[in-house]
């Protein structure tokens, strides 16, 4: 499971989206479609860039921290209390967007929040996690329809993104918290028209082992319709446990099928998640285990300047043991969350504010929220500020 705790097809198609969502925008010079972000945080839409003889380089970056206040702290992880303070993002993007040879790198530290988990600091979880170069690739792009990127990727699964300014909420989901993140390895991409296809070798959970396959399918119906399936599984074994996730998450299959609607001044993406877990009995799992969710991500627009973003989510689990199971809450655990957050931006600078409610259901006894482990819900508050540059 993710500690506070996608691929770049879904994200091409997530960040479309969002770009046609703002209409009052659509006259604007287009941003860089990475790093990705679904809004309704807008990217610099003149990023700066230098000629360093190859062609053209760009660069930006995010600086933001948060404050937040909970109910039921664990006080598990540093900086899980009540309250307190933190740098969000404290992040350089450099990239070269054109001709055979590209790249990107993105560099920096981070927080990661998530609903239903408990907060880590950036100084700790960075470190612990993907390290100060979170994502970095060298993409090979032989024609407009045909790409290869190799290093550091986004995941292909899920609907929502790994850092807060790429997403409508400040926390990520429960879905996303049993989905990868960042995974290594090599990816294939086809876009043409409407489809787009990407396949991927890669480390899944970022095990450091080269035996996850993932995929994503992505089609456009038109400007306002677009539907995708995205899968991804281990062909091998992986025993090795990280900071970022159990081992037994790595062995793993996951799909997702993620539908987007987008109507200015409506951007609504109801996605289904399916996850199960091998039974594997070298690696001590001794029971199969799966679960399956639900959950709809919506943003309205009432200006250039306000919107107002929610999320809704259903997750419940079965199988698995008393030590092994999908769901972080224990086996046979259920949860469900709500999340609401008005965003305003002007120009490069942002604010915006979050209050989200999770609540468990079966969950075993020391795998709840509370300093003693034995609360059923907790209630988060979060402001997030600072420049998208």
């Amino acid at each position: 499971m993710k500690i506070s705790t996608m691929g770049l097809g879904i994200a091409t198609a997530l960040a479309l989206s969002a770009s046609l969502a703002q209409a009052d925008t659509a006259a604007a010079p287009a941003p860089l479609a990475t790093p990705a972000m679904t809004g309704p945080l807008t990217a610099n839409p003149a990023p700066s860039s230098f000629d360093a003889g190859i062609g053209n380089i760009y660069y930006g970056g995010v600086i933001s921290g948060l404050g937040y206040y909970q109910s039921n702290p664990t006080h598990g992880f540093p900086g899980n209390g009540s309250s307190g303070l933190d740098l969000s993002n404290g992040q350089a993007f450099i990239e070269k967007t054109d001709g055979l040879i590209q790249f990107y790198v993105q560099a920096g530290e981070y927080s990661l929040p998530s609903v239903g988990a408990g907060y880590v600091r950036s100084s700790q979880l960075t470190s612990h996690t993907f390290g100060v170069v979170p994502v970095g690739y060298l993409k090979i792009a032989p024609s407009d329809s045909w790409s290869i990127e190799i290093g550091k990727l986004p995941t292909l699964i899920g609907a929502e993104y790994t850092f807060t300014f790429e997403n409508m909420n400040i926390e990520r989901g429960l879905l996303w918290n049993q989905e990868p993140a960042i995974s290594r390895g090599v990816q294939v991409n086809y876009a043409s028209g409407p489809l787009s296809i990407s396949l991927s070798l890669n480390d899944g959970y970022y095990s450091n082992r080269y035996n996850w396959v993932s995929g994503l399918v992505s089609y456009a119906f038109d400007s306002t319709n677009t539907l995708a399936f995205a899968a991804g599984g281990n062909f091998g074994k992986s025993g090795t446990s990280t900071f970022v996730t159990p081992y037994y998450l790595n062995n793993s299959d996951i799909y997702n099928l993620i539908y987007t609607y987008t109507s200015a001044p409506w951007l609504i993406t109801p996605y289904v998640q399916y996850q199960t877990i091998h039974k594997e009995s070298s690696l001590f799992i001794f029971n199969s285990s799966s679960d399956w969710g639900f959950g709809v991500l919506a943003n309205y627009t009432f200006s250039p300047t306000w919107n107002l973003s929610g999320r809704v989510e259903y997750e419940t689990s079965s199988g698995g043991n008393f030590f092994q199971f999908p769901l972080g809450y224990g086996q046979g655990s259920k949860a469900w969350s709500f999340t609401v957050t008005p965003t305003w931006q002007f120009n490069r600078f942002f604010i915006r504010g979050e209050l989200s409610y999770t609540t468990l259901d079966h969950a075993a006894p020391g795998l709840e929220f509370g300093s003693a482990f034995d609360k059923d819900s907790q209630t988060r508050v979060m402001v997030e500020t600072g420049f998208v540059l």
